[in-house]
């Protein structure tokens, strides 16, 4: 009888993320912390696919990209934000998955926008990157993509995490740690500007140190998912633009989740980007060669299927229908 009783209530929760109350298919879309890009862009996102597709998507609060790869692997998601540093790591089986080895059931559905590398500080002493030396700095959850980023820019820097004190902690309480002077600096990859550095920077004068030419070469050699990027001066009304590097914040899709789902996500999201800029601002970043380039993980059938529609083919999981 416990047994049965189980299986039932295992199947209520099936059919309750399954479909949605207007007979919708239901996919969950894990994004990130409340504070962070992912969360709001990624809420936006799944409003508007469930009221212009047929398919419902629940955007979800979530604990980052390594988190987010692990929902869907373990079937508490279909539809997940991702780093594309953390999505090779997780593909291939290196770094924060060398223990665990590969993480199969999953595929690129587009890449969206790149994720600056953002290291934040409202200490006026500290210019220089170098500066951290000695400091408390804030590096992302232990074994997250941001501790990753954070210490191989240390690395090219010549120190390790033994040469700052360092706390691992999300973008929000990171902010505040700044704010109550418990933190000197910290690191946050998220694409700018972000909710948590925008609103400390309501209280605070903030600083983002840039990573220096020699820096830059060194890693761009030695990580080549890294891109150059610039933060604009007028994302958080700095004194002038950031020069540091970015990630790609890419949607994965478990490869059991239909074609059409994927093709009809896609098409929402691409194809309405020029009109919903106000909705959110990184509609505006949003193109079709971007969302086309990862190369390191196979695109899903559906996004593939999209792809091609608009003359662009992308290395697919299985041959798109």
């Amino acid at each position: 009888m416990k047994k049965l009783f189980v299986l039932v209530v295992t199947l209520v929760c099936v059919l309750l993320v399954s479909c949605s109350d207007n007979g919708k298919k239901r996919l969950r879309f894990v994004t990130g912390g409340e504070s962070g890009t992912y969360y709001a862009f990624g809420s936006v996102i799944a409003q508007h696919v469930s009221n212009n597709t047929d398919v419902q998507v629940v955007g979800l609060a979530g604990n980052g990209s390594q988190s987010n790869v692990l929902a869907l692997a373990d079937g508490m998601a279909e539809l997940g934000f991702c780093q594309s540093d953390v999505m090779d790591y997780a593909y291939h089986g290196k770094n924060i998955f060398a223990e665990q080895g590969k993480i199969s059931g999953f595929s690129v559905l587009a890449a969206l926008y790149q994720e600056q590398v953002q290291i934040v500080t409202v200490n006026s002493n500290i210019r220089s990157i170098s500066d951290l030396r000695g400091k408390t700095v804030s590096i992302g959850a232990a074994g997250s993509g941001v501790y990753f980023n954070a210490i191989d820019i240390l690395n090219a820097y010549g120190m390790t995490e033994q040469d700052i004190t360092p706390t691992y902690q999300s973008f929000g309480d990171s902010a505040i740690a700044l704010k109550d002077g418990k933190i000197d600096a910290a690191f946050i990859v998220a694409g700018a500007p972000t909710t948590a550095v925008t609103d400390l920077a309501t209280a605070q004068n903030v600083s983002l140190l840039s990573i220096e030419p020699l820096q830059m070469e060194a890693l761009l050699k030695t990580a080549p998912y890294y891109s150059p990027a610039t933060i604009d001066k007028k994302a958080y009304g700095l004194k002038e633009d950031v020069k540091t590097l970015a990630v790609a914040a890419v949607i994965l899709v478990r490869n059991d989740v239909p074609e059409d789902d994927v093709f009809s996500i896609c098409s929402d999201i691409f194809d309405n980007a020029p009109l919903l800029g106000e909705a959110h601002a990184k509609y505006k970043e949003l193109s079709l060669e971007y969302g086309a380039s990862i190369t390191t993980v196979p695109y899903h059938p559906g996004a593939a299927k999209y792809f091609q529609a608009r003359g662009i083919t992308v290395k697919s999981q299985v041959p798109a229908n």
